[in-house]
């Protein structure tokens, strides 16, 4: 009887549920860290959305959310097979959680390599998200480019997967005007594109950064309005 009872114990701690833990915004960085990018730019990515999650400003609306967290994860993409999770999940509560993520991010190498598959770093970042530990109010991919997709399944359709998901996807044009860099297909400004056919969901917008909004100042604007789950007052999906 004893051996029934202490069987039936463990069966029953092995069957207790697991609970997610529980956030306010679950958010991958998706940034470009494709072949237009140069070591310098891929740091000054990194270190724009670095110093905009340690900002005051963002870590006092972190605070004034319900769970007073949110849960981020940070990856660079490339070509259609070149998807790399830089920095794993990260609960950021405060400045000392936020440092760590930070500093694990300036520090990673590099990694991604091709070019341009937005749409594949769109279901690498629905993936990392089901596959974590945590329960978020609101699921949001946050991608970074200087250029349109070039491979890999069409955005379109990895949009579409991704929205039905309900999560809601951001992006951050990278615009350097007279570089002889591509912005969107047909000389289309890349902000535009990425209006049309990469953002999506409930208050889904378009930052820009460029000679007159350099990448720090956009990053931090553009978190600041993820947390606060409020429009952007740049462009916006009609979807």
């Amino acid at each position: 009887m004893r051996l029934i009872l202490n069987s039936l114990f463990v069966l029953g701690l092995l069957t207790i549920p697991v609970f997610a833990e529980p956030v306010d915004l679950e958010l991958v960085f998706a940034a470009d860290g494709s072949g237009s990018i140069d070591n310098d730019e891929l740091r000054l990515q990194r270190k724009g959305w670095a110093d905009a999650l340690t900002s005051p400003e963002v870590l006092a609306g972190i605070k004034d959310g319900p769970a007073g967290a949110i849960a981020v994860s940070y990856m660079e993409w490339g070509g259609p097979s070149s998807q790399v999770l830089i920095v794993d999940w990260h609960v950021i509560r405060d400045e000392p959680s936020a440092r760590i993520f930070a500093d694990k991010l300036m520090s990673a190498p590099r990694g991604a390599t091709g070019y341009n598959s937005i749409s594949n770093a769109i279901d690498f970042s629905v993936r990392l998200v089901e596959q974590n530990s945590h329960e978020g109010t609101r699921k949001v991919i946050d991608v970074s480019g200087d250029g349109p997709n070039m491979g890999g399944r069409s955005i379109e359709s990895a949009r579409a997967d991704a929205l039905a998901k309900g999560f809601t996807i951001n992006a951050l044009a990278i615009r350097r005007p007279g570089s002889g860099r591509p912005g969107g297909p047909g000389g289309m400004p890349l902000e535009d594109y990425y209006a049309q056919n990469v953002i999506g969901g409930p208050g889904s917008f378009v930052e820009i950064a460029d000679e007159t909004q350099p990448f720090a100042l956009a990053a931090r604007r553009k978190l600041l309005t993820e947390i606060a789950g409020t429009l952007g007052v740049t462009r916006h999906a009609s979807r």
